[in-house]
């Protein structure tokens, strides 16, 4: 396993225990509710830890084979929380909200990024000297419009492996395109979550600041993690090689 997942006594510490008042919960989510408390949903930490370790097996696995997971968390508790996990992990990110397309059609969202990085480029070297003050600022806003969309996708040069979802029910149409293309989701769930179009559900709280810190940082590990044992794999195969 790509580290140890943390134990339950720090999954409810971390408040990841709580999900939605009853009348919110979705169908799909009855499996992972231990019971009501003040009439709220308690999900079942022992369930939780196991899909956490499934989820981290599995992003382990992307991550050591040199393929990409997008992280994705547009609702202001997590968008920060993703976006510093993504930069730490070189991953891409959508720490904002989802672009139509970014993966249904991805071949014209990638003629957008290459603008940026184009635009970027020339303005880094100087070459946008040669343009006036005037055409010089709708440049700078252009690229301050592109870096707010595809700012944090200009790695991904290819559709990604997987994605990790925090607030499946938030990011439903990252949800959709993913599943049209055929590309899984690690997803922390709520209550309120429809679970079955997620292959890897995290049940949990998705809202509280403390439990998705804690379920990012247990997927970061995992993807840390994986990329470790494939360049130890990378590295034997190497020595070998010269014996």
């Amino acid at each position: 396993m790509p580290g140890d997942t943390k134990d339950i006594q720090t999954l409810f510490e971390a408040g990841t225990h709580f999900g939605y008042s009853r009348t919110r919960r979705h169908p799909t989510a009855a499996p992972y509710i231990f019971g009501t408390k003040d009439r709220s949903d308690i999900f079942d930490l022992e369930e939780t830890q196991r899909r956490l370790e499934a989820a981290k097996a599995f992003v382990a696995s992307i991550a050591g084979s040199g393929k990409q997971v997008l992280f994705v968390g547009g609702k202001h508790e997590a968008t920060g929380i993703i976006k510093d996990a993504a930069l730490l992990v070189g991953a891409p990110y959508v720490a904002g909200r989802w672009i139509g397309g970014t993966l249904t059609n991805f071949k014209n969202i990638r003629k957008r990024i290459d603008r940026l990085e184009k635009l970027m480029s020339e303005r880094d070297s100087g070459q946008l000297e040669k343009y006036t003050k005037k055409e010089r600022l709708l440049i700078d806003r252009e690229i301050d419009e592109l870096l707010g969309r595809f700012g944090g996708l200009t790695n991904m040069a290819d559709l990604p492996a997987a994605l990790f979802i925090v607030d499946t029910k938030h990011e439903s149409t990252a949800v959709r395109e993913a599943n049209q293309m055929s590309i899984p989701i690690v997803g922390l769930a709520s209550s309120d979550c429809d679970f079955s179009p997620i292959q890897y559900p995290i049940p949990g709280n998705d809202t509280s600041v403390r439990s998705i810190r804690l379920v990012v940082e247990e997927i970061v590990e995992a993807v840390n993690g994986g990329k470790r044992k494939s360049q130890s794999a990378n590295d034997a195969n190497a020595t070998n090689a010269y014996k």
